[in-house]
Order: C-alpha cells, then sequence, then structure tokens
C-alpha cells in the first residue's frame, strides 16, 4: 500500500489536504489579471454602448416633437375641413406650448384626452422637456389658421406669402416643420 505522504505534492488535492498543488500557493483569494482585464473591457464595451444612447435624447424627443405638431397641425386642418370653419394653431415660444383653437378663438377639447383643453406643453412632458419652439412665422404671426378647403392663413386671416415655419432645438439637434401656402401640406426637415 502507498503511503498518502509519500504522493508527490503534485497529486494531491490542495483543496482537502491543506498542500499547494502545481506549485501555487494556497487557494487563492484574488483576482488574477486576465479576469481583471475582462471586466474592464465589458465596462468599456457597456460604456461605448452606453454613451451614445444616452447623447441621443434631444435627438429622439426633438424627432417625436416635430412629429407631435406636425400631426397637430394636420388634425386642425382636417378639423377645418370637416367642420367647414376655421381652426388654427397658436404657439408661444416663452412657455414651449401650443394650442390648438376653433374660429371664435377658444381652445376645443382634446379627442384623447377626455376633459382637457388641447394645449401641448413641451415644458410639462418629461418625454418633450428638452424641446425648445425657437421660431414660429406665419407672416409674422405665431401660429396659422385653416380654412374650410385646408388652405393656412396667418392669425390674421391673410393668405400666406411664403412658407410658414416652426422651428425647433433640443441642446443641439433640430428640426424645422414648414406648412406650405395655398396648398397647406405640412412638412418636416432637420
Amino acid at each position: 500500500m502507498r503511503d498518502s505522504k509519500s504522493t508527490p505534492a503534485l497529486l494531491r488535492d490542495p483543496y482537502h489536504n491543506g498542500y499547494a498543488g502545481f506549485g501555487l500557493v494556497g487557494t487563492g483569494c484574488g483576482f488574477t489579471l486576465i479576469e481583471i482585464i475582462i471586466v474592464i473591457a465589458i465596462l468599456a464595451i457597456a460604456a461605448m454602448t452606453a454613451i451614445p444612447l444616452m447623447s441621443s435624447g434631444g435627438s429622439v424627443q426633438i424627432r417625436s416633437a416635430a412629429n407631435m405638431i406636425a400631426a397637430d397641425l394636420e388634425y386642425a386642418r382636417s378639423m377645418a375641413i370637416s367642420r367647414g370653419q376655421y381652426y388654427s394653431v397658436e404657439f408661444f415660444e416663452g412657455t414651449e406650448s401650443y394650442q390648438i383653437e376653433d374660429q371664435n378663438n377658444v381652445v376645443i377639447s382634446h379627442p384623447v384626452k377626455r376633459g382637457f383643453d388641447y394645449i401641448i406643453s413641451f415644458q410639462n412632458d418629461s418625454r418633450l422637456n428638452k424641446v425648445d419652439i425657437t421660431n414660429v412665422n406665419f407672416n409674422g404671426t405665431a401660429g396659422v389658421q385653416f380654412d374650410s378647403l385646408g388652405s393656412p392663413y396667418d392669425l390674421n386671416k391673410n393668405d400666406l406669402n411664403s412658407q410658414g415655419i416652426i422651428s425647433l432645438n433640443a441642446n443641439g439637434p433640430t428640426a424645422t416643420i414648414t406648412v406650405e401656402p395655398v396648398t397647406g401640406y405640412i412638412s418636416i426637415s432637420n
């Protein structure tokens, strides 16, 4: 029979009898250099993925706000056509908001949010709070009206001489919504 003490240290189980196998000293309580390098590489990859997502928050908000304004302009235009009366969208650059009004300049009820007026405020919406309305120009007025044919006018009911524009900025990214004279065609550009 072989005595366990005569077995070379390289063949003994280092975890059960206290001997170090293969020249190692103890069971190892720290991290190896390879493990540290792998963790650093994983953190670097995660940072490279997260930084563009955080910086693109403004561009996502600007696209959402531009799409929302274009949809609301189209809604006011379709309301004017279907009801046979003027509907307007008036913008307020100081409060980053706008509202849809009927021909009596009364803010209409929101069709989805029952019991609320159709007033949109970017400052009060955490999803769009980076967006600023930097310029609104419809023949020098801060809004547009649509008649029963869907043709756009300024807030004084004068024909548009040129494109009406709404410019947005979100800490860098910009967007412009334009309303064409005569046709009322609405488009978005960056």
